[in-house]
């Protein structure tokens, strides 16, 4: 984010990238590096590199400095290195700087809405064999990322969600339970939308399995789309794929039950456990 903006400015100014590494003794290939995120930033460089572009602005150079500070200060969820993989530690840190996440979910119910009981018996499915710390730490780092919902300017989340996710017992009946009740307190905020794809919608073409589009602030990064898979993660953000995917969201919207049907839809799914 920071490093496209310092792009856009240099741009404005009609600058080059030698002069700007001139500016802050550096190469023009460092400064490409800067402009694309590849490499960290020293405060005073990027204070430099704003009185270079005629940065006048106090509130946004302040801004700015801050987007400085919190590039190279790791985030929170560094502390989950070891049970992270690097191609999910990306998401997270994308995850906390979205505004807008849309979701589309076949299997579970996302992890940003998952209960601590329903997260837990996620993370064992198949992985019987972990360790009760790691266990406690993959379950700490779901529950800790739905702060982002809660946070003073939250994110917002969209979510479509498979009526199978209602059905599937994970964890058992009595954490299913606890799961959809969770549910239902989470669709009454104002920041989440959460809609149900009954079984009577034939869905709609092309979504295939899960997947999720990011939206950051004021245009600072394009949107993203993450699909994640057994070993691995793809993040698209060529225009043409965001676009398919955006195609594909506003499809699976119109296909599922309206966000008013939702409690309703909830309500059937308990009183089916009973």
């Amino acid at each position: 984010m920071l490093g496209g903006q310092l792009r856009r400015m240099r741009e404005v100014a009609g600058i080059s990238r030698a002069d700007a590494g001139w500016q802050i003794r550096a190469s023009e290939s460092k400064v490409s590096r800067m402009e694309l995120g590849r490499v960290g930033f020293k405060e005073r460089d990027v204070n430099d590199l704003l009185d270079l572009y005629g940065m006048q602005d106090d509130k946004e150079r302040f801004r700015l400095m801050e987007l400085a500070r919190a590039a190279n200060n790791p985030g929170w969820w560094s502390r989950y290195g070891d049970v992270m993989p690097s191609w999910f530690t990306n998401y997270v840190g994308l995850e906390v700087a979205a505004t807008l996440i849309r979701t589309y979910e076949v299997m579970f119910v996302p992890g940003l809405l998952q209960t601590e009981e329903y997260a837990r018996a996620v993370v064992q499915l198949g992985k019987s064999y972990l360790p009760d710390d790691e266990v406690a730490q993959r379950v700490a780092l779901r529950v800790t990322r739905q702060q982002i919902l809660t946070r003073g300017t939250p994110a917002r989340l969209w979510v479509v969600l498979d009526e199978a996710a209602l059905h599937r017992p994970v964890g058992g009946v009595e954490v299913l339970r606890a799961q959809i009740e969770h549910l239902m307190t989470c669709a009454r905020q104002s920041n989440i939308t959460l809609q149900i794809m009954p079984f009577s919608s034939v869905g709609y073409p092309g979504a295939g399995g899960a997947f999720s589009i990011l939206r950051f602030p004021d245009g600072d990064l394009p949107d993203i789309v993450y699909i994640e898979n057994a070993a691995s993660a793809l993040y698209l953000d060529k225009l043409e794929e965001v676009d398919e995917y955006a195609a594909i969201m506003e499809g699976l919207t119109i296909a599922a039950a309206p966000v008013s049907a939702t409690e309703g839809l909830l309500k059937e799914a308990l009183a089916r456990l009973d």
